[in-house]
């Protein structure tokens, strides 16, 4: 299974396929030693951060194999692109042992822009691949990981500075207090989300756009609906909202089933329309 998404302001296209470890470990080598040759990170803007032009290659668990064994595979992934294609890997999460270099947010902190220098540091040597960062290609972060939905939500706003006030309001790291000394972290509303707020220029509009890294503890509809309450908070209205990539099955169902509750309309319907009521709302 294949699915293709491109984003014309982030620049950025996610690409996600679905098979066993083996073809897919080939299949995301091949992509990636295709990506160094046609893109040049030298002439790269958009509005995600990235640091290179395989930004993030994640393995993720789907059926019949575990997390370590994944971590494994990711390994085994990363040594290679390192060695064959000369590109600075990363590992990252359940694939990477040390805890300071696990987040994927720390490892891109700096992006392309400040990686020249960040490469150079004892505590940012790659653990696979040249340690110089190549102008052309930038880097890699290949790891294992749990099942993530990229998933971002359309409001009435151009502003992106409204839209990053929404992002704080409700993704976990929050935001510090203006103005306290000592610094004063306000936690957001969601567990398990990361967010932050830009302008899609093919849009017109701001979008939030979040990572629901844990289903089980915010489900997608969980999600909307706080960004709808929040972003309703500061006179701004909540418009609709799209996937990037794949989402499982029973994300949609649970989503379906809880709206239909809501309506206080019968379950026994065919899943096929659970789905739909799920998208519609």
């Amino acid at each position: 299974m294949l699915n293709v998404d491109p984003g014309k302001a982030t620049n950025r296209t996610v690409v996600t396929f679905v098979g066993n470890p083996e073809a897919v470990c080939e299949a995301a080598f091949q992509a990636i030693k295709k990506a160094s040759v046609l893109i040049n990170m030298a002439k790269h803007k958009g509005e995600h951060p990235r640091m290179g032009a395989t930004d993030v290659c994640p393995l993720i668990p789907v059926s019949a194999i575990s997390m370590d064994e994944t971590a494994e595979y990711a390994k085994k992934l990363g040594e290679r692109v390192g060695k064959e294609l000369k590109i600075p890997v990363y590992l990252y999460e359940n694939a990477q042992t040390n805890p300071s270099r696990k987040n994927l947010s720390l490892i891109r902190a700096g992006e392309y822009e400040g990686f020249f220098k960040k490469i150079k540091l004892p505590e940012w040597m790659p653990d696979f691949g040249p340690s110089e960062f190549s102008a052309h290609t930038g880097a890699t972060v290949i790891g294992a990981r749990e099942f993530l939905v990229a998933y971002n939500i359309n409001l009435n706003t151009t502003s992106v500075r409204r839209a990053n006030a929404i992002a704080f309001d409700v993704r976990e790291a929050g935001r510090i207090k203006k103005d306290s000394n000592p610094p004063v972290h306000i936690p957001g509303t969601l567990k398990s989300v990361k967010a932050i707020g830009w302008y899609i220029q093919e849009y017109g509009i701001a979008q939030i756009s979040m990572n629901l890294t844990n289903l089980n503890v915010t489900p997608i509809h969980t999600a909307f609906e706080e960004v709808a309450a929040k972003a309703s908070a500061r006179g701004i209205r909540v418009t609709g909202s799209e996937l990037v990539g794949l989402i499982p099955l029973k994300s949609l169902l649970d989503a379906g089933t809880w709206f239909l509750k809501r309506q206080q309309r019968s379950l026994g319907i065919p899943e096929s329309e659970i789905i739909k009521i799920a998208v519609k709302s």
